[in-house]
């Protein structure tokens, strides 16, 4: 299937503040865009919009050449969205906590593929720990290990680099690259800079 992510015409205010206006972009399969601004500009509103968290004022998503609001549930199936904070219950192990997160979105890999990917983000020897007990960074490697296992195409993530070290970064785009490869999009709000470079870059305004 030919996939592809459409926005046309959004819009969206807060209060009487209005954050965005006339924001349109395709994005294609292997192709992912930033959207990049300052604090409070309205990188997450966007995305929460796009997802269909948030109802925008103006404009319409499309998923595949379809109106998401005609097949939100297909939509929601082929998205991994992750917001700005890492999601994480305190109380379970990071393995707990991983397999929870995929098993909410119907995946359910094998104990093997999980322990291998919690490895690969860094967190063998700690994946029995309770979260409590896990930095901010290991926090979020929770959250890299999950992008490697759940095979939606379509990622929207806020500020994915957040807390991560340098090695953290460069895992997370390593993730990102293979993604691409596979034909996968991804709309991506963050300030740092990333390679591969992205095929658009949305700039919001103070």
């Amino acid at each position: 299937m030919t996939r592809s992510l459409e926005a046309n015409g959004l819009a969206c205010s807060r209060g009487v503040t209005r954050l965005f206006r006339d924001v349109s972009f395709h994005v294609a399969m292997g192709e992912w865009i930033a959207l990049r601004g300052p604090n409070g500009s309205g990188k997450t509103t966007l995305l929460r919009c796009i997802a269909g968290l948030t109802q925008p004022d103006a404009g319409e998503v499309r998923w595949a050449g379809e109106p998401v609001r005609n097949a939100v549930a297909r939509f929601h199936a082929d998205l991994l969205f992750a917001g700005h904070l890492p999601g994480i219950k305190d109380d379970l192990t990071a393995e707990e906590n991983l397999r929870g997160a995929l098993s909410l979105r119907g995946v359910c890999p094998e104990p093997a593929a999980i322990r291998s990917a919690l490895a690969h983000a860094g967190l063998e020897k700690r994946r029995n720990l309770p979260a409590r007990r896990l930095s901010a960074g290991q926090r979020r490697r929770i959250g890299l290990a999950r992008l490697a296992l759940d095979p939606a195409p379509l990622w929207m993530l806020d500020e994915p680099l957040t807390a991560l070290d340098d090695a953290g970064q460069a895992l997370f785009a390593d993730l990102l690259a293979r993604h691409l490869e596979r034909g996968g999009l991804a709309v991506l709000a963050m300030h740092h800079d990333l390679a591969p470079s992205p095929a658009r870059v949305v700039r919001f305004d103070a």
